[in-house]
């Protein structure tokens, strides 16, 4: 113990780097699969670097060039904050509860793990960008010298803050709440390639990269885009303002490090809140929501209050919804947004959510068992089956009429809002009744071990069947209420378009609980086959 305490903290950075080096050979050595991502991430990596660093190079001498890599900093940098918080689990090292126990003073443990943190793809990549973008700004030898300390800075700026993040949000990355962020990383991600999409597009109708200069004067005065900003301000001879900026970016690295450091602190001397909240819970009596209050006696509302704890409490079935519902939004009102979209986009948000309740059965996994006790006829199987229909209702009619609303306020075409909801309605209907019959007919497990896995394995092909099986037939369901909204527009009939309100909504309740009746027999009828194929994963 007092041989490892002794142990001078210089001495600490290359044996964390051996061990960084020592973990990823060995997470290589597990299977072949990780060693084949792995080299295809690396090779990815490196085109992807390769591409920015040559696009950053023949933006040299453009005369916005400092407000395109002041910004693509500024999102680099964005990116090294919110990744720990979406994938804590992708490097061992990110955790430092696993050092806790070590006899090392936090001081040292940083800068030792600030060194191993520079060996990885994600460090390199940073490199890569940072170096282009000094080539793309550096005119003269005061911004050669200021590149020197400028791309060195932004990328231990970079790793400071995700290493900062991580420390002090452990407790939460290693919590189910934690969990629930990873599993909704991917709902980040579609987001963000839907705002990164606008965004090119409001940049090519505003004229060019001129558009960015206004944002871009903010950012570089904001770590570590503000490190880049200060070459561009030592090669235009503000060499005052220069200095500012970079000094601006080392106050931050300070900064973070002092964050990492107490947070090392406190997770060395303090304990784990969260365990010290579980212990105390038994003893809390649960709160109620209230909602048991508004839903129907018996069965049913059992079963809707049990379908609806899913829906907040379960991760994989909370990811689901929220993705739906974000794409759902997303969709119709960015569309609308850029001027080319359509009304009729709103029924987008019907159909993400019609999606839920494909593979009813599949969402209760192995615990479908005690669901199977209940059922004994075609009776029990409706009244279940119904059940978990109305709680999706209780979402989706209310989220599908605020999503039409929202597109024709955008659009300014309320005329156009009865058809469009009618239309929505009966879609929900149509993909209520196919989802129902599916549920019956091709049900198939979700895998509780992973966070990316929504389907056995080699259960696949049902898992398509029932899905895209299922929205065809919706669709062809959907035909009589779509046909009859083309021919009232083509024979002049506006004025009547209002019709189609009733008429879609009531179609959809029709189509709904027939599709429900036809499933009740097949699903008391194939428990046995049910219960086998749910619980594979």
């Amino acid at each position: 113990m007092s041989t490892v305490s002794a142990t001078p903290a210089a001495s600490l950075a290359p044996i964390f780097i051996r061990l960084k080096l020592s973990l990823l050979r060995n997470g290589l050595h597990q299977s072949s699969s990780r060693t084949a991502a792995f080299v295809t991430s690396l090779v990815v990596t490196l085109l992807l670097a390769a591409g920015q660093l040559i696009g950053l190079i023949a933006l040299r001498g453009n005369d916005h060039a400092a407000s395109v890599v002041v910004l693509l900093t500024a999102v680099l940098a964005l990116g090294w904050a919110v990744m720990p918080l979406f994938f804590p689990s992708g490097d061992e090292t990110l955790d430092p509860t696993r050092l806790v126990m070590l006899p090392l003073r936090p001081g040292p443990l940083v800068r030792a793990l600030l060194a191993a943190s520079l060996v990885g793809i994600g460090p390199l990549f940073t490199l890569c960008l940072t170096v282009g973008s000094a080539l793309a700004l550096a005119h003269g030898v005061a911004a050669l010298l200021v590149s020197v300390v400028a791309v060195p800075l932004t990328l231990l700026v970079c790793v400071a803050l995700a290493r900062a993040v991580a420390a002090g949000n452990i407790r939460l990355l290693t919590s189910r709440k934690g969990r629930d962020l990873a599993v909704l990383s991917g709902l980040v991600i579609a987001v963000g390639i839907q705002v990164v999409n606008f965004g090119a597009q409001r940049l090519g109708e505003s004229g060019g990269l001129s558009a960015l200069d206004p944002a871009a004067g903010i950012a570089r005065w904001v770590p570590p885009a503000s490190a880049i900003g200060a070459i561009d301000s030592a090669s235009e001879g503000s060499y005052g303002i220069a200095v500012a900026q970079l000094a601006l970016s080392g106050a931050a690295l300070l900064a973070l490090l002092w964050w990492w450091q107490h947070s090392l602190t406190k997770l060395m001397t303090s304990p784990d809140g969260s365990t010290l909240a579980a212990a105390s819970e038994p003893t809390r009596k649960e709160s109620s929501t209230g909602l048991h209050h508004l839903l129907p006696e018996g069965r049913t509302g059992t079963v809707m209050q049990r379908s609806l704890r899913y829906v907040w409490r379960d991760p994989k079935t909370k990811a689901a919804w929220v993705t739906a519902l974000a794409i759902g939004l997303i969709v119709p009102l960015f569309n609308a947004l850029q001027g080319t979209g359509s009304i009729y986009f709103a029924c987008f948000a019907a159909g993400m959510l019609g999606i839920q309740m494909y593979n009813q059965f599949g969402q209760d996994t192995s615990a479908f068992w005690m669901v199977a006790l209940t059922i004994s006829s075609t009776k029990d199987a409706y009244a279940e089956l119904r059940a978990r229909a109305l709680a999706l209702l209780v979402i989706t009619l209310p989220y599908t009429a605020l999503v039409t609303a929202l597109t024709a306020a955008l659009l300014g075409n309320w005329e156009a809002l009865p058809e469009v909801l009618g239309l929505s309605f009966a879609l929900l209907g149509a993909m209520l009744a196919t989802g129902a019959v599916a549920s019956a007919r091709f049900p198939y497990s979700i895998p509780q071990d992973s966070a990316y896995k929504n389907v056995a394995p080699g259960q696949g092909g049902l898992a398509w069947i029932s899905i895209f099986g299922g929205m065809i037939s919706a669709a062809v369901l959907c035909a009589p209420v779509i046909a009859l909204t083309i021919w009232m527009h083509a024979s002049g009939a506006d004025s009547a378009l209002w019709l189609m309100l009733p008429v879609g909504a009531a179609y959809g309740l029709l189509i709904g609980w027939a599709g429900v009746r036809v499933a009740a027999p097949q699903t008391a009828n194939r428990l046995p086959e049910i219960l086998t194929a749910v619980s594979k994963g």
